[in-house]
């Protein structure tokens, strides 16, 4: 297993934050700047007047810059959803990456953002499928980190997930109508109120940025794209159900205390 890099961390105190109020850390949000530097975000973070904040900003040479306590809650989520839970910022750690959007990320900066997320991952115990994108909790509003960010990347490193499907998930998926990829979408985390093109839009934008490239495809439920959610929720399925069985455990062990 190759060595992760030793984080360097700043300190740049961000005044744009409050309490948690008992809520326990669950979801790790990713998203990019939109910014031309660095430094533009940081002191937009940093602001008081702009009431936006995150934990973290990684810079394109993979510096970290600590802005918020992880215990307090940042202003970075905004109006969200994913997987049932509302106000992800009180139940969330938010990473900024230096990027304007639309380009590439350069290699210092991926394995800064791997080591930061696996340091944060273990010490919430953060699970998989609650590692999103702000496009994924906010679909209706946010494109970021955008389609060149690499997931399978960081999938590689055990942080979040991403498709492999199978035969199985191409056949299964091939029979779906419009309701069953809705289904399958909020199933997935996504919010069950938003229209189904935007949905699939920031499905894509995740989990086959390829069809970008083909932008009258983008939003549509294509082949690849449902077998791929097939995949993932397949996946989900099995997750929750050894989330389940390992919670009775917990409860029957407690009984016969």
């Amino acid at each position: 297993m190759p060595k992760r890099p030793r984080l360097a961390f700043v300190e740049r105190p961000s005044p744009n934050f409050n309490d948690r109020n008992g809520q326990a850390i669950q979801f790790l949000v990713i998203h990019c700047t939109a910014m031309a530097t660095a430094e533009d975000a940081i002191q937009r973070l940093c602001d008081p007047t702009t009431k936006v904040s995150a934990h973290y900003v990684v810079d394109e040479a993979g510096i970290v810059y600590r802005l918020v306590a992880e215990e307090n809650r940042a202003w970075h989520a905004g109006v969200s959803y994913w997987d049932g839970k509302t106000d992800l910022n009180s139940s969330s750690i938010g990473i900024e990456i230096a990027n304007p959007g639309d380009a590439p990320y350069p290699q210092a900066q991926m394995d800064a953002v791997i080591a930061l997320s696996n340091a944060i991952v273990n010490r919430h115990k953060i699970r998989s499928f609650n590692i999103v994108a702000h496009s994924d909790i906010a679909p209706n509003r946010k494109q970021d980190p955008g389609e060149q960010f690499n997931w399978q990347s960081l999938s590689a490193n055990n942080l979040g997930v991403w498709p492999v499907p199978t035969q199985g998930d191409y056949k299964t998926s091939a029979k779906w109508a419009e309701k069953e990829v809705k289904n399958a979408l909020v199933k997935f985390g996504y919010r069950p109120t938003l229209d189904q093109p935007t949905l699939l839009t920031a499905f894509q934008r995740r989990f086959h940025p390829e069809v970008f490239k083909t932008p009258n495809q983008v939003g549509i439920a294509d082949v690849e794209t449902k077998a791929r959610l097939a995949c993932l929720i397949r996946r989900k399925n099995i997750a929750d159900a050894m989330r389940q069985r390992a919670s009775s455990k917990r409860r029957r062990r407690k009984s016969r205390r």
